[in-house]
Formats: C-alpha cells, sequence, structure tokens
C-alpha cells in the first residue's frame, strides 16, 4: 500500500513549509515535494500606492533579507524616473548590498546549518540547533553572532536601521556614511576577517568526511544564472545576466534585466503557493537553473579580491570544476563572506561614499520599470507598471528562492531516495531531507505569490482526537 510520510514543519529556515515523501507498495521513495504553505501576496496589494513608497514597502516582505528588495524597488524606481544616480549613491547601495551578504550568509551557515555537520545528523533534536552550537563549540558560535553583527550594524550605519530601512529610494539614497560610521568598520574589519577565515577552515576539513553529502545532497546537472560584471566578474549589483550550464559553458550571455519574461518563465503547481521559474528555451520543468552563491560562484571568471580568489580556485579544484552538489552552497557562502569582507574594505576609503551628492531627482519619465540585484539567495526581480502619476498598476517580483525552486524539490527526492528504504524513515534520515532544504537557505515570506493554487483543508476532531468531518475547498 502506498504512503507518504510527511515533515511539518521543515525547520531552520525562514518562513512555512513542508514536505511530502511518497513511498511505493514496497516502501521505496517515488517522489519528495516541497510545499510552501504560507501565501503574503505582497505583488498585490502593492497596486494603488505610489512608487516612491515601494522600496519602503517591499523591504519589509522580510526580516532577514529587507536590504535585497530595498535596492531592487530603488533600482526599478531609476528605470521609472530614467535617471543615472550618483557615483556616491550606487557605491553606498553596494556597501549595504555586501554588509547584507555577511549578515545574512552568516545567519545561514552558522545559526541554521552548521548544527547538523558539527553536532551531527543522528544527535538529539533537542540541543541540534544554535544553542547546542553555543555549548559544543563557544568560539565558533560567538564569531558567527559578532560576525552577523558586523553586517547588521553596518547596515543600521546607512540606513539608520538594522531591518526595514527606507534609505535607499529612486534616483540614489537618502544620505552619506558618517565618518563615525566609516572608523566603526573600519576597527571591525580585522576580527571579521580573521572569523570567516577560521569558519572556511574548519569547514574545509570537515568536507572530507561530509563525502556523502556531497554526493547526494542535491548533486545533478542543471544550468545556473546570476549577474556578472562586463568581464564576467562576480558581481553583486548590476551587470548583465549570463546562463551557463554544467560544464560551464555559457548557455546565454550579455541578457537584460528589462527581457526577462524572454528568458524566464514561471509555472505553478497546485501543492505550493512558491512559482516554478524556468529558463524557457529548454521548457518546463527541463529548464530547471540554480541561482544564488553557488550560481555566481560557477559562473564568474575571478571574484576580484585577493583572499577570495584563492579560495575560489580551491572551491573549484575540490569539486572538480563546475560545483554540481547543492552541499557546496555552505561552502560558497563562505566564500562570498570572505569577498564582501575585501570589498568592504576597499570601499570604506573611497571617497565618494561621504559626499553629500547621492540622489538624482525627476519626475515620472517611465511607466515600466524593472530593477535586478542580487540578493544573497540569488537574483532578484522587480517589475514595476505605473500610471502617469507614478501609481502602481501591477507588480511582478521573481524572487532568489523561488528560481530556486524545481532544484529544491528535486534535491529532496535524491536525498529521500538515498536513505530511505523498505519504509525505514527515522528522524536522522527525515532531518537530512529537511537538510537538503536548508542547504538553499530559501526565504519564503518572500516568494509566496502563486495566488489561489493551494486547496483549503478543514478538520473537525472530537476530543480524542477521532476524525469526525474533513472539508475541502480548491
Amino acid at each position: 500500500m502506498n504512503k507518504t510520510i510527511v515533515i511539518d514543519p521543515v525547520t531552520r529556515i525562514e518562513g512555512h513549509a513542508k514536505i511530502s515523501i511518497f513511498l511505493d507498495d514496497i516502501g521505496e521513495v517515488s517522489d519528495a515535494h516541497f510545499h510552501v504553505v504560507e501565501y503574503r501576496g505582497f505583488e498585490k496589494f502593492c497596486e494603488g500606492r505610489p512608487m516612491w513608497e515601494m522600496a519602503g514597502i517591499t523591504s519589509r516582505i522580510c526580516g532577514i533579507c529587507p536590504v535585497s528588495h530595498l535596492l531592487a524597488s530603488a533600482k526599478t524606481g531609476d528605470k521609472l524616473l530614467a535617471v543615472k544616480i550618483p557615483p556616491a549613491g550606487e557605491k553606498l547601495r553596494r556597501l549595504m548590498n555586501l554588509a547584507q551578504i555577511t549578515q545574512s550568509h552568516a545567519l545561514s551557515f552558522f545559526h541554521l546549518s552548521s548544527p547538523d555537520f558539527l553536532l551531527g545528523w543522528d544527535s538529539n533534536p533537542a540541543i541540534r540547533n544554535v544553542f547546542g552550537l553555543m555549548s559544543a563549540n563557544p568560539d565558533l558560535a560567538r564569531g558567527g553572532i559578532r560576525l552577523r553583527q558586523f553586517g547588521q550594524q553596518i547596515i543600521e550605519l546607512l540606513g539608520a536601521r538594522k531591518i526595514h530601512s527606507a534609505w535607499a529610494v529612486p534616483g540614489g539614497v537618502r544620505s552619506p556614511l558618517s565618518e563615525e560610521g566609516r572608523t566603526w568598520i573600519r576597527d571591525r574589519l580585522p576580527e571579521s576577517l580573521a572569523t570567516i577565515e577560521n569558519a572556511l577552515t574548519l569547514f574545509k576539513n570537515l568536507l572530507t568526511e561530509l563525502k556523502t553529502e556531497v554526493d547526494v545532497f542535491g548533486n545533478f546537472p542543471s544550468l545556473f544564472m546570476s549577474l556578472v560584471g562586463k568581464n564576467g566578474e562576480w558581481e553583486y549589483y548590476g551587470g548583465h545576466i549570463r546562463f551557463t550550464d554544467s560544464h560551464g559553458q555559457i548557455v546565454a550571455d550579455n541578457l537584460n534585466e528589462d527581457d526577462y519574461q524572454q528568458y524566464i518563465g514561471e509555472a505553478v503547481e497546485p501543492w505550493s503557493y512558491l512559482k516554478f521559474p524556468y529558463y524557457k528555451p529548454l521548457g518546463y520543468p527541463d529548464g530547471i537553473y540554480r541561482v544564488g552563491p553557488l550560481a555566481r560562484l560557477n559562473i564568474c571568471t575571478q571574484i576580484g579580491s585577493p583572499k577570495a580568489d584563492r579560495e575560489l580556485q580551491e572551491f573549484r579544484d575540490r569539486a572538480g570544476g563546475v560545483a554540481l552538489s547543492s552541499f557546496f552552497y555552505h561552502y560558497a557562502r563562505l566564500i562570498e563572506i570572505l569577498a564582501a569582507i575585501e570589498k568592504i574594505a576597499e570601499l570604506i576609503d573611497d571617497p565618494d561614499i561621504g559626499s553629500n551628492h547621492t540622489r538624482a531627482h525627476a519626475g515620472i519619465n517611465c511607466l515600466e520599470g524593472i530593477g535586478v540585484s542580487e540578493a544573497p539567495r540569488g537574483t532578484l526581480f522587480h517589475h514595476y507598471n505605473v500610471d502617469e502619476n507614478g501609481m502602481i498598476k501591477k507588480v511582478n517580483l521573481i524572487i532568489a528562492t523561488g528560481h530556486n525552486n524545481l532544484a529544491m524539490n528535486k534535491t529532496i527526492a535524491q536525498i529521500a531516495k538515498h536513505y530511505i528504504h523498505n519504509g525505514d524513515v527515522s528522524e536522522g534520515f527525515l532531518n537530512r531531507v529537511e537538510a537538503g532544504i536548508r542547504n538553499f537557505d530559501p526565504c519564503l515570506s518572500c516568494s509566496t505569490h502563486a495566488f489561489g493554487q493551494m486547496p483549503l483543508q478543514i478538520e473537525l476532531l472530537a476530543a480524542d482526537g477521532k476524525l469526525l468531518k474533513q472539508l475541502s475547498r480548491c
């Protein structure tokens, strides 16, 4: 008899989700689904708002990655105004995004994921968390907390608050970095650099005993997508879009965000509120691609900072070229933190970031704008249609986590098929399936936009737990 195993909720992720594992009549895994079970609908309730408010509104989609939406929205506003922002405005936006990458990646690695491979997949779930990590390795836990604080404090120094800032606006940013802020950042750079270098050494030493995880935690060929600079270098704010394949060959290059509907399609499934983006020329679901730190490191020609470039070469050597294992997302995050710290060190001495000329002013000059930026989790699109007064008529958001949806589903199916046999669904095996999702560090409250696709189910239970009645509405 067929059986379904449900993991509900998926733990140590941002947002609400469950996993269904489908077993055949002999207890082998036939398939697995990652269900995103929350719906927020930012696209819809933004309609009718002035476009000037959109950066501040969309930054409230999430408390983990508000900067990502702030910047993508501001860049969309630049398009509607048809302005070129001052150099200071762009450099300050870049500084904030580097801080966002640092704090978000630190949260993912140190707080959410490392308890699995530092404390053990089969360890007691009551201590397999950040508190257990504090007890087992207090120096590492403290370093992770301080590193995240470093990123968040830079965000606050720029935008006056750690989360939900409205600092970036159409045309630039509201204010420069103070000299006091510059000094604080400069003073904290050595500690942050030491922390990430220690974490990289620790993780690389663990890779030998984590060979099974590397082999089966989402190890498959796919396309990869990210922004790159004009020479193919690592990019996190500007540049153009590139797709590469699992051999590192360029599939499409010099793509403009304004044309995203020509190469990105968005499918929906009845069992999730998360859309399923795909590469249009290959169709759905064959057009599977991955975004985020793994994709960015696979696609770029170089990072452009000395320590990070050395780590990038070692990363590629360990992967045998293109890294196809989704478990290497953890490794890539650490390298990106290192890159971000090095680039913060470069920017902090740039005189432009103290300039008061941070914003270009204009009225509505275009009725449609599309902005793109690299969020920690991958490429983020904002697409606005406005009327002549700048009132929002339509919004479409393609969220980084959404791009990875096909890959996340493929990953959990691969892990489940490797570990679960004859109906053996021990807690340790199920934790490994969950960890397949944590590879991608999904941000689900950002990404739930497939309105009306999941049925509503209501169960009426008696005091003894007996099911009295069940109702469903599609």
